[in-house]
């Protein structure tokens, strides 16, 4: 209600939410600037709290009996998602089951809704049935609109619920039947960071020839002289900037893939730090500064070979779970095209989904990349390997940079981040890792003391 243009300005600070939710006690004091950037005495503490409801969860088992069929040669292949509805009616999936294939009575694994996906339990849900399609052209096999409480009832009283078209107007075949119904109490997020587990995060940067000469202002891989950062410094930077705060020592490890070594080789795995034999660089300083450095000493090649950096990741990741489990890595690769060894990769990614690691993707420039979404499980069907493996869960998030920037609705960065805490609880829950007890022994303070004058 107050008027900000009549009050005196006392002082700004700016940082990222991780800074605060890392530290211990959730609490982090910063240095107050005035509005031409000019550092302040002047100090203040923000603290974190995650409220308790946030731990709610509803777990569900679904079964549909006589489903409509959509395909002619075969049965439908059906999924379901569920939506929260907006108070515009704007349909958000926040979950969906796997596929099952060639079923019109399918019976599908538990899935688990948070609190903070269902909102309350008297806030509508869009639950949709669809036959699953590779093109991502899923069809509808039936809808219908509830609740969490209409949900529970639906379970207790063991019927079924009848699906209908998407705006409810027609009555289709087929319905839907709850087998279970828990509400329990879920370690969260925060919990297993407040407690000592660490995002360690990785990068792995394409230098193909498709990219374009990086002394030409066309070029991808182009160091603006004015300091404009090209595509690759922006998912590095912004992408590190979040997670560094999750990683204690701050040491991640950089490589580059397809480019041709001053020793005449072309290599899909090598490290950006080429002045020691050590992967890794300290901060994202030190892998901006490593990748600006390799530009200059690498020439462009190819192909572009995913498989070679995803296993030295995996190989990392796999070591740390020998000796504990208080660590989950993230790598980050960034592109420009498409993968000449995609069966080699995809067997890599469902080797990979038994480990404390995710996959983030990102598309740069303008290249084709339909391709590199068949990588991303967000179609609803998880990735088989060449031996009929089917991945344990999904691992990977692809995000093509020139269509998040033109939707302009997030950021590359929300994009990419935004199934990373589901795939680490995941990772956990099915495990049965807990966060372990905060030590308050040698607890600082939630709010330090001013400093004395």
């Amino acid at each position: 209600m107050l008027n900000l243009a009549q009050q005196d300005f006392l002082g700004e600070a700016f940082c990222n939410l991780s800074e605060i939710v890392t530290k211990f006690n959730h609490s982090l004091t910063l240095n107050l600037r005035n509005g031409s950037g000019h550092a302040l005495q002047d100090t203040m503490t923000v603290h974190a709290e995650e409220t308790a409801s946030s731990r709610m969860a509803v777990e569900m088992t679904f079964h549909c009996l006589n489903l409509d069929n959509k395909d002619t040669f075969s049965k439908s292949d059906p999924f379901l998602r569920v939506s929260r509805l907006s108070e515009s009616a704007v349909a958000i999936p926040i979950c969906k089951t796997e596929v099952i294939n060639n079923n019109l009575n399918p019976v599908w694994r538990p899935i688990t809704l948070t609190s903070q996906q269902y909102s309350s339990r008297d806030d509508p849900l869009l639950l949709e049935c669809f036959d699953f399609d590779a093109s991502g052209n899923h069809e509808l096999m039936g809808a219908l609109q509830t609740t969490i409480a209409q949900l529970e009832n639906l379970y207790k009283s063991k019927a079924g619920a009848n699906f209908y078209s998407r705006k409810g107007q027609k009555k289709l075949k087929g319905q839907l039947f709850l087998d279970t119904f828990q509400e329990k109490v879920q370690h969260t997020f925060l919990d297993y960071i407040s407690s000592g587990f660490e995002l360690n995060f990785m990068v792995a940067v394409d230098f193909t020839a498709s990219n374009g000469d990086p002394r030409t202002p066309q070029s991808l891989h182009y160091i603006d002289p004015s300091g404009r950062l090209n595509s690759y410094q922006q998912a590095i930077l912004g992408v590190s900037e979040v997670l560094q705060f999750y990683d204690k020592d701050r040491r991640f490890p950089a490589w580059g893939f397809g480019a041709r070594m001053p020793q005449g080789s072309v290599s899909h795995c090598f490290n950006l730090n080429a002045s020691t034999n050590d992967c890794e660089v300290v901060g994202f300083e030190g892998i901006m500064s490593a990748y600006s450095s390799t530009l200059y000493s690498v020439s462009l090649s190819g192909p572009t070979l995913f498989g070679p950096v995803i296993n030295k990741a995996a190989e990392i990741a796999s070591h740390s779970a020998q000796y504990g489990n208080n660590r989950y890595f993230v790598l980050l690769i960034i592109t420009d095209g498409v993968i000449t060894d995609e069966q080699e990769t995809k067997d890599s990614i469902v080797r990979a989904s038994d480990l404390p690691l995710s996959i983030l993707i990102v598309g740069v420039g303008g290249a084709d990349f339909t391709q590199m979404r068949t990588l991303d499980a967000d179609l609803g069907k998880r990735l088989q390997s060449s031996t009929g493996r089917v991945a344990t869960r999904d691992i990977v998030q692809f995000v093509p940079m020139r269509e998040v920037q033109a939707g302009g609705q997030v950021t590359v960065v929300q994009s990419l981040l935004e199934e990373l805490p589901g795939q680490f609880l995941e990772y956990m829950r099915t495990r049965g890792i807990k966060p372990q007890p905060p030590q308050h022994a040698s607890a600082p303070p939630a709010y330090p003391p001013p400093p004395q004058l």
